[in-house]
């Protein structure tokens, strides 16, 4: 009895291992081998079922939007009675269908699947140099209090006799933004995305972000920014790889 309670826990933590915030992480554990390639350090590597999954991820259509914008907007409604205003006076008569609409934008990512985006944008090319697309806009909102994160992302990738568009780079960062979001697993997602679609020798992602829930409310710090990392492969083994991606998306 006692020792199948046991196996029971165990199981349980490691379906706990495999979640982050609520998201499927996908990475199954494999004795001895690393995201940065070091040996002997039991670590996580990208299942086969996982590494097709991120091809079938869209959770929202245009129908869906359709169907759901009355009661988005209705749901509005209710929030301004509750602050205490009047939705029936002019200013305000349009605002929910408004706000609706824009939440909407705000959230389109999940209308979106990244290989949409990669399918014809991936070439076949003999070069094994740094690739690093930096200072990309990034908008996104905070799951925790539904207000803006703002700032850039700096992507740099090591190919692997293959080649992604650059334009798509910063299409991906737009997919996975344009959700309701931590950075943490912003950071993360995008690099998981690129390894997957190109199987690299390494890839590395920074942020750099301003949070509204930080600046808005709460600590109210005008000035502070968060930045996170991700660094997979190469760029988690090689300390010399890592850091002339640093040091390039500083200069």
């Amino acid at each position: 009895m006692e020792r199948s309670k046991q196996k029971q826990m165990n199981q349980n933590e490691n379906e706990t291992d495999s979640v982050i915030n609520g998201h499927f992480d996908g990475r199954m554990k494999i004795p001895g081998w690393s995201a940065g390639g070091a040996a002997g350090n039991p670590s996580t590597v990208p299942s086969s079922s996982v590494m097709e999954s991120w091809r079938e991820e869209r959770t929202r259509s245009l129908e869906d939007n359709e169907m759901s914008l009355p009661s988005i907007a209705a749901a509005y409604t209710t929030i301004l009675r509750g602050l205490g205003e009047d939705p029936q006076r002019q200013g305000l008569l349009k605002t929910p269908w408004r706000a609706a609409t824009a939440m909407q934008f705000f959230t389109k990512g999940y209308q979106e699947k990244i290989i949409d985006v990669l399918n014809d944008a991936i070439f076949d090319e003999d070069h094994d140099e740094m690739v690093i697309v930096k200072d990309i806009d990034m908008f996104s909102m905070c799951e925790h209090h539904l207000v803006p994160i703002f700032g850039r992302v700096h992507i740099g990738y090591l190919p692997n006799k293959r080649v992604l568009g650059l334009s798509k780079l910063a299409r991906i960062v737009e997919i996975y933004s344009r959700r309701l979001q931590v950075q943490e697993r912003l950071t993360k997602q995008i690099a998981v995305a690129i390894t997957e679609a190109l199987q690299p020798a390494g890839v590395g992602v920074v942020i750099e972000a301003t949070h509204m829930c930080m600046v808005m409310r709460g600590v109210q710090k005008m000035n502070s920014k968060t930045v996170t990392s991700t660094m997979l492969g190469v760029f988690r083994e090689d300390p010399k790889t890592r850091d002339e991606f640093l040091t390039l998306i500083r200069s």
